[in-house]
């Protein structure tokens, strides 16, 4: 039986009027026709290799589409930092401005992890972030809409450090 949540959750769909949403972009695949996969799982290769060329490299802060995790067929247009690659697809954890600091607990029970990144050209308001190390999403770099920012270097490591954390716990 499906509950509550699951239904209104497909009406919102079905209607169009999930405000946070939006439906993926058509083609979500790796810029080849391959369908998206989920998200990435076990410990990838983290890699800090950002040049500025227009493209997106790891160690980078891009704007992309991110598919919702109880539902990758909807996601929402956000910042990502890149950490590594999967064949294809760029590995990317989402970005937030929201400050994770004083509900840590409740996040950690949740099965969320956060890390701080401080502020950059990725957020026009100049927020500090903090970048989710318990998910990694698969990016296709066709799909990357604008390039944010560098990480620095000191800051991508403790999103590295974080991710192997919580990925070798």
């Amino acid at each position: 039986m499906r509950t509550m949540d699951q239904l209104l959750a497909g009406l919102r769909r079905a209607l169009r009027l999930d405000r946070q949403g939006s439906r993926p972009p058509t083609g979500t695949g790796a810029g080849d026709g391959t369908a998206y996969p989920g998200d990435f799982r076990g410990l990838p290769e983290l890699e800090y290799q950002p040049h500025r060329d227009g493209r997106p490299d790891p160690g980078e802060v891009v704007w992309t589409w991110v598919p919702f995790q109880e539902d990758p067929t909807a996601g929402k247009d956000r910042p990502v930092l890149l950490v590594g690659r999967d064949g294809p697809w760029l590995l990317a954890v989402p970005l937030t401005s929201k400050d994770h600091d004083r509900d840590a607990a409740q996040e950690r029970a949740a099965g969320r992890e956060w890390v701080d990144v401080g502020s950059g050209g990725w957020d026009r308001a100049g927020r500090p972030s903090e970048a989710r190390v318990d998910r990694i999403v698969r990016v296709d770099p066709a799909r990357v809409r604008r390039e944010g920012a560098v990480l620095d270097r000191r800051h991508f490591d403790q999103v590295a450090a974080g991710i192997r954390a919580h990925r070798s716990g």
